[in-house]
């Protein structure tokens, strides 16, 4: 069954007509819909389909939609619109954030018209992500997880709980103290997710004309057992793995420390999983990201074609809501930005001779 999609909002949307471009045969690009604008207008001519501008003109054999529009949470009307085109029999996957009451009455609305509904949280798709999950549930496998601290820009906080529900085999139960406020716009919340001890630090800053820049960074996670540390650098890596530093007890009286018993002080200190060296944001835009978005889509494809109930589906995503709701209520209201775009630096800039 081949699904001819449509692509809502050409802002993030430009990541899904990339995806689209290379997608699996069963996927091909129907249209664009969106208001008009001029990047809209290039992204449709460029991707060689119409442009809509009402979803009442989409043609009938289109049946799966991506809406990469702001929801009701983030002062937009995307899951509006995904409930109108769910109405119309179209399978819908949304962009997050979107609010828990929000996501209960998409699911319901999907249930209702007989369609696939689902929630992207876009970096659990990310390959380095991805390889991050994999590994921290390997370890959980082999040894408890003691603790996980976690840092991330506000724009990707309800992200980051889709990430720790994946890597910790779930969210429940969870609880977080008041935050504390630190240096530099970053508050810490201290709290338990699914029996871990855990510490967010989140940079609680919006700009005002650019909201979706003026992030310090994406995720840095770091999870620890007691073997070890396993750190993601970076939402797009390099994945570390750090063994826990031990200098046996027989080893104490020897005259000299590199002669101590024990073979795991012959490992490396830290050892890269996966690429050593993350890739340049333009080749993230351009491969990694669409990559990931071609799986989303290709997941909610494979669903639908399945003829799967969205709401046993969705009740994961309520979690993610649910958590990333509670956690952002001791987080507090964001500090306004109101300043210059940055300059960032090169490596090359900041090495030292």
């Amino acid at each position: 069954m081949t699904g001819n999609v449509v692509v809502c909002g050409t802002g993030f949307g430009r990541v899904y007509l990339r995806a689209l471009e290379r997608a699996e045969p069963s996927l091909r690009l129907a249209g664009v819909l969106a208001r008009g604008s001029a990047r809209s207008v290039a992204c449709a001519e460029r991707s060689g389909v119409p442009l809509y501008t009402d979803p009442d003109d989409l043609p009938p054999e289109v049946d799966l939609a991506v809406v990469a529009v702001y929801a009701g949470v983030n002062g937009g009307a995307g899951t509006e619109l995904a409930q109108r085109l769910m109405g119309r029999g179209i399978h819908v996957l949304q962009e997050g954030p979107v609010h828990q009451d929000e996501l209960t009455a998409a699911l319901r609305t999907a249930r209702r018209a007989g369609v696939m509904y689902q929630v992207s949280t876009h970096y659990v798709e990310v390959e380095p992500v991805r390889r991050f999950i994999a590994v921290t549930r390997a370890l959980a496998d082999k040894q408890p997880l003691l603790h996980l601290d976690a840092t991330c820009g506000l724009q990707v906080f309800y992200h980051l709980f889709d990430i720790l529900r994946l890597a910790l085999g779930g969210l429940r139960p969870w609880s977080f103290a008041e935050s504390v406020p630190s240096a530099g716009g970053f508050a810490t919340l201290v709290g338990e997710v699914h029996g871990v001890p855990v510490t967010l630090r989140v940079q609680n800053q919006l700009h005002l004309r650019d909201p979706d820049n003026h992030a310090h960074l994406l995720h840095r996670i770091s999870v620890g057992a007691s073997g070890g540390n396993l750190t993601l650098l970076n939402t797009h890596g390099p994945l570390i793995w750090s063994p826990r530093p031990h200098f046996p007890e027989q080893g104490q009286a020897g005259s000299r420390l590199d002669e101590s018993p024990g073979e795991h002080l012959d490992y490396p200190s830290a050892s890269p999983l996966g690429p050593a060296e993350a890739p340049s944001y333009r080749s993230i835009v351009g491969e990694l990201w669409p990559a990931a978005a071609g799986r989303a889509l290709a997941g909610l494809h494979r669903a639908a074609r399945d003829g799967a109930d969205p709401l046993p589906i969705g009740q994961p995503q309520l979690a993610v809501a649910g958590a990333w709701r509670d956690a952002s209520r001791r987080l507090g209201p964001p500090e306004s930005l109101d300043g210059p775009a940055p300059r960032p630096l090169s490596v090359k800039e900041v090495e030292v001779p």
